[in-house]
């Protein structure tokens, strides 16, 4: 959608203060440093959406020093309107600060009709990215993602065509997204042979979904990368939001294909426990479920995103409880197990 030229937020100037308060983690052995906390323009940034609300959610993550701005090819809805509306609130706000920003999209879901329109294919990655950058009004993104393996298509192709589009300038770096840990190996050997600066992982990582700990994260570590964690809070779960039933306007309460009421039920006792402990910390659960996460060495950032402007900077203030005693480790380790 475009913007209501009668309410149009005032002119944009970051806050002079804003690299103040917010920490900075190197991911892996590059040069990189990302905000421990990034924003994820999953949801919030579509067609469907209020573009004056996202505009406001991205004023607010710059402005509390969060640099890195993610999206990908298929973030809306509809697919590609994410990075259209991105585009628009980047040429209206952010385009003088293009220096200071860590802007990243991916490709490997599908986006257009035909054989060639999906996964991880040369003439996909190029074609998609392609079409993100001229969405975005953007010369080149800081990293580009191959979203999803691809069991179809060689490792050697795909991987060929990160390092093509870093060579033609269209990306600074270069990641993965849900790659197993094999699979995550596999492609740090063919990138380094081509001198091509893999630098991240982005992988799903939570309280109650710890997969990255049976082997990614040491697979991480060995080879000099960095992990960004996205769906930290469970798909909400590990808010206060189901502390008292599931609300009808939720997810787990609608049709989300992410969230279902069954899962949240099973694990109502577990959120309600872990909340307890996040009251005796003095933060909300979700601030607590964030720094969870920022204790491995290996996560350079997490992942958030945002309904709201208000929402955002309560969760930013889990940078104010990254510290945990091993009595709060292991009684989480227990609440979850």
């Amino acid at each position: 959608m475009k913007i209501n030229e009668n309410s149009k937020l005032e002119s944009y100037l970051a806050h002079d203060a804003r690299y103040d308060s917010m920490t900075y983690n190197r991911s892996g052995k590059s040069g990189v440093q990302l905000p421990a906390l990034s924003i994820g323009l999953w949801h919030n940034f579509g067609f469907v959406d209020d573009i004056n609300n996202g505009r406001a959610i991205l004023r607010t993550a710059f402005d509390l020093g969060i640099t890195h701005f993610d999206l990908a090819n298929n973030y809306g809805p509809p697919a590609g309107s994410a990075e259209k509306n991105f585009g628009t609130i980047f040429k209206q706000d952010f385009k003088s600060y293009r220096d200071e920003l860590f802007i990243a999209t991916k490709a490997g879901y599908g986006m257009w009709p035909g054989p060639y329109g999906d996964f991880g294919s040369r003439k996909y990655l190029i074609s998609s990215l392609d079409q993100s950058l001229k969405r975005m009004g953007l010369d080149y993104v800081d990293i580009f993602y191959h979203h999803r393996p691809d069991p179809d298509t060689p490792l050697e192709e795909t991987m060929g065509a990160l390092a093509d589009i870093v060579r033609q300038g269209k990306a600074l770096y270069v990641g993965i997204s849900n790659y197993q840990p094999a699979e995550t190996e596999k492609a740090a050997k063919m990138l380094k042979s081509m001198n091509v600066p893999f630098i991240l992982h982005q992988a799903s990582y939570s309280m109650f979904n710890r997969w990255v700990e049976n082997g990614l994260l040491d697979t991480l570590q060995n080879n000099g990368l960095g992990c960004i964690a996205f769906s930290p809070l469970a798909q909400g779960m590990l808010t206060d939001k189901y502390l008292k039933g599931i609300p009808k306007d939720s997810r787990a309460g609608g049709d989300s294909v992410f969230l279902n009421a069954n899962t949240v039920n099973n694990h109502i006792e577990k959120i309600q426990k872990l909340n307890t402990l996040a009251q005796e910390r003095g933060h909300k659960l979700s601030q607590m479920a964030i720094a969870w996460i920022l204790r491995q060495q290996q996560v350079a950032s997490v992942l958030i995103g945002a309904s709201s402007a208000n929402q955002l900077k309560e969760n930013a203030k889990a940078l104010n409880c990254l510290e945990f005693s091993d009595t709060e480790l292991k009684l989480i380790d227990k609440i979850i197990s």
